[in-house]
């Protein structure tokens, strides 16, 4: 009689253990999945950020090449007398087509996205250019009409001075009343600063008043004289302008996306350490369970 009783009680305790020992066998299997998923998580964040050092010291060579060459041309247009006048403007933002590089392409979004509202608010109309996925993809959803010309997959093919006067075409082709220049400046390793550069265009230097243009001019001699190669020249400022600021936004870019691959491995490593730990509990507990039930299996024998 007490046998036919006790026989259920035992039956259910073997069940409820067999079913504790599934449950823990499978929360480890899930944990060791995890764990698995994060140590490749760390290794590919670490390949590139590899690869993002590498490229961030091919690209600031081609950069310190490039300044020499940029400087002169830039400093010849600081020359001339600015005035802060109403009218049309157009943004140029320089982002790039890839991400996982920190707020580089956000930022540079960002400050055209502030700028347009605020000329619109003034009674300005806005325009948007730019080179990049990144910012196209940012500005297009509340901006797509103000686009006038962009372009994408530029980081598919070496960027050379040709490729920045094939811009700087599309730029003078649309005659811009005003231009800003939104960019990445490089400053080091761990810094950039994102500014509007404003840019001196065509129609700008045409309505200056002719006796401070010849003063800033006069200091320079040209050969045939400055009006007859004057919109070359503006179209040798464009280019250096966008060759300049995509080196300095090229070196910017592969800066952030180390650091940013460098704070991916720390957090990946943190996470395994912390799952590692969870396992290792969940494995102890599974095996003094085990125990337990041996001892108990030999003491009711």
């Amino acid at each position: 009689m007490f046998a036919r009783r006790v026989a259920p009680v035992t039956l259910s305790l073997a069940q409820g253990a067999i079913a504790q020992q599934s449950r823990n066998a499978a929360s480890l299997k899930a944990l060791k999945a995890r764990m698995r998923s994060f140590e490749n998580m760390k290794k590919i964040t670490k390949s590139m950020k590899m690869v993002a050092a590498a490229k961030l010291k091919h690209d600031e060579r081609r950069m310190q090449m490039a300044q020499p060459f940029v400087a002169p041309v830039q400093e010849l247009f600081e020359r001339l007398p600015r005035e802060d006048k109403a009218g049309p403007i157009t943004f140029f933002g320089m982002c790039s087509d890839k991400g996982l590089c920190g707020g580089v392409n956000t930022q540079v979004a960002k400050l055209c996205r502030i700028g347009i509202v605020e000329e619109e608010g003034k009674g300005n109309v806005a325009k948007y250019m730019g080179i990049g996925a990144k910012g196209t993809a940012a500005l297009k959803r509340l901006f797509g009409d103000r686009f006038t010309v962009s372009f994408e997959e530029c980081a598919k093919v070496a960027w050379s001075f040709a490729a920045a006067s094939l811009v700087a075409e599309k730029i003078a082709a649309t005659n811009p009343h005003r231009l800003k220049v939104v960019s990445n400046k490089y400053k080091s390793v761990v810094a950039y600063d994102t500014v509007g550069a404003d840019t001196v265009t065509m129609d700008q230097a045409l309505t200056m008043d002719r006796a401070e243009f010849s003063k800033a001019m006069d200091v320079y001699s040209f050969e045939p004289s400055i009006y007859e190669v004057w919109t070359d020249l503006h179209e040798f400022y464009y280019a250096a302008v966008v060759h300049g600021a995509y080196l300095e936004g090229a070196v910017s870019e592969q800066s952030s996306r180390m650091n940013a691959m460098e704070s991916a491995s720390k957090n990946a490593n943190e996470m395994l350490e912390k799952i590692g730990l969870q396992y290792n509990r969940a494995r102890q507990a599974k095996i003094t369970t085990e125990l337990c039930e041996i001892i108990s299996g030999a003491s009711a024998v």
